[in-house]
């Protein structure tokens, strides 16, 4: 059963393997067939896309999680959601903010997450990006794939100061090539 919401109407319909509906039903409380048509109408112009969950884990949420999420989002959003967590989260660092935005990607708006805020959320894939977050990280629910990426951690203070970009930098390049071998292999399968 899949669920969708546009407009402030929401429907839901299985689809069999035949990728046919089968069923259908309105969710919104209404007294007018015109309602119910809306609703039909909004829900028809949708294409059915499974976007996997992919979530990223490091210690503090602050650094390499937080570049993965931002890469993975700007390099492949539309087919996956991307997330990012840590096992003890603290803030987003205004290094990693100031080296995404040399290749224009705005990861200021992103929050330093708990993993376990994540456990009952559907999540497809888990990689952690550093070793103690490989160690703590719970098991997820489900058929989750694991995945362990051993980064080094460019943090070394919460100064946005020019001596630590170069760390950060090499960090972000690290990410990349890790995410792009990632994409690679997940087109393959």
């Amino acid at each position: 059963s899949i669920g969708l919401v546009n407009k402030g109407f929401s429907c839901s319909f299985s689809v069999p393997a035949t990728g046919k509906f089968t069923r259908f039903y309105p969710q919104k409380n209404t007294d007018s067939i015109k309602g119910s048509l809306i609703i039909i109408y909004a829900c028809s112009k949708f294409t059915i896309m499974f976007k996997p969950k992919v979530l990223f884990v490091c210690t503090g949420n602050s650094c390499r999680s937080q570049i993965a999420e931002g890469i993975l989002r700007d390099k492949a959003g539309d087919e996956f959601d991307v997330y990012s967590a840590g096992s003890h989260p603290s803030r987003v660092n205004p290094v990693s903010i100031r080296v995404m935005n040399e290749w224009g990607i705005d990861i200021s708006h992103h929050t330093s997450d708990p993993i376990d805020y994540y456990l009952d959320k559907g999540i497809d894939i888990v990689i952690t990006v550093c070793d103690n977050a490989n160690q703590v990280c719970p098991t997820f629910p489900g058929d989750t794939k694991r995945l362990h990426w051993s980064i080094k951690d460019p943090f070394a203070g919460w100064d946005a100061d020019d001596e630590y970009l170069d760390s950060f930098r090499k960090t972000r390049e690290t990410i990349c090539t890790r995410i792009e071998e990632f994409l690679h292999s997940w087109k393959a399968d």
